[in-house]
């Protein structure tokens, strides 16, 4: 019989291409990690890993496994969550993945209304961006992603398998130094910054600039690239170039020596909360996707 156990610890020697980095991931020794593979292909009766070298190739049977395991993971930890809840053993656990700007402005009053309400849940937080973020839900390494996508970016079936709970639309803003020509306008459209140099942020956000650049007719010089959104502040407070961040970037971050205009026409990104359809029914899970809503009403 296949043990939860031991997909786990195949996820992670998939994952990193050895025991001992799967070791210490998991946070035990190669030799446990060892013994768990060879009874799990005692279990299946077939190989499921290859040694290439000092690397560890799966095998076919071994890469349907993993396929498998992530909606087996996932499932099996909704269920504990679930049963947990109804029995009254305690109220759950959550791990929630975020953005960085959704970290600093989303998450915390989330968070703080979810303990005051349910003590007994524990949330852990951890950051990526996504696409990354979603995929870590899919595979089931984590139970909540708060996750954004930009209008008119094509990518409305990237999520048709997760629940999606829209929590709000973030809008783009030009940000630029205090004595810029356009510091005092009271909205520019990129155009009038095709001649700047730009400071661009996260990957997913860069390509977006690239995008609207183009629609309106120029390649934008990119100078820096950065995915700390205070370091982008920083330099454009600085004079080094002009810059375009979502509004959320910015409520946490004082823009010192720089100042934020309306861009027109506006470029928004949608902000969402992402889980799994049997994670969904998790009290614990459903509680964290009702106060990130309320969060964002806020």
């Amino acid at each position: 019989m296949i043990e939860a156990r031991h997909l786990r610890v195949l996820r992670a020697v998939a994952a990193t291409g050895s025991f001992s980095a799967a070791a210490r991931e998991l946070g035990c020794t190669q030799p446990a990690v060892s013994q768990q593979m060879k009874a799990l292909e005692g279990s299946t009766g077939t190989p499921l890993l290859i040694r290439t070298g000092r690397e560890m190739r799966l095998t076919q049977a071994g890469e349907a496994l993993v396929r498998h395991a992530a909606g087996i993971l996932a499932g099996l930890t909704a269920a504990e969550e679930e049963v947990a809840a109804i029995a009254g053993l305690r109220a759950g656990r959550v791990r929630l993945v975020s953005f960085p700007s959704g970290s600093s402005t989303l998450v915390p009053g989330a968070l703080a209304a979810l303990r005051a309400a349910h003590p007994g849940t524990r949330v852990s937080l951890e950051e990526a961006e996504p696409p990354r973020s979603v995929e870590m839900l899919r595979e089931g390494d984590c139970d909540v992603a708060l996750a954004f996508r930009y209008e008119g970016a094509g990518a409305a079936e990237e999520w048709d398998d997760l629940v999606v709970r829209p929590l709000l639309a973030d809008r783009l803003v030009g940000l630029v130094p205090e004595g810029h020509r356009l510091a005092k306008a009271d909205a520019v459209t990129i155009g009038e910054l095709a001649d700047e140099s730009w400071i661009a942020g996260c990957p997913r956000c860069r390509r977006q600039l690239v995008e609207v650049c183009r629609g309106a007719g120029f390649e934008p010089r990119i100078d820096f690239a950065t995915d700390d959104y205070p370091a982008v502040i920083g330099l454009v407070g600085a004079g080094l170039g002009v810059a375009v961040l979502p509004e959320l970037a910015l409520e946490s971050v004082r823009p010192k020596g720089a100042r934020a205009v309306v861009v027109e026409p506006a470029v928004r990104r949608e902000i969402v909360a992402l889980t799994l359809p049997d994670l969904a029914q998790v009290p614990a899970v459903a509680a964290t996707l009702d106060r990130l809503a309320r969060a964002a009403e806020r």
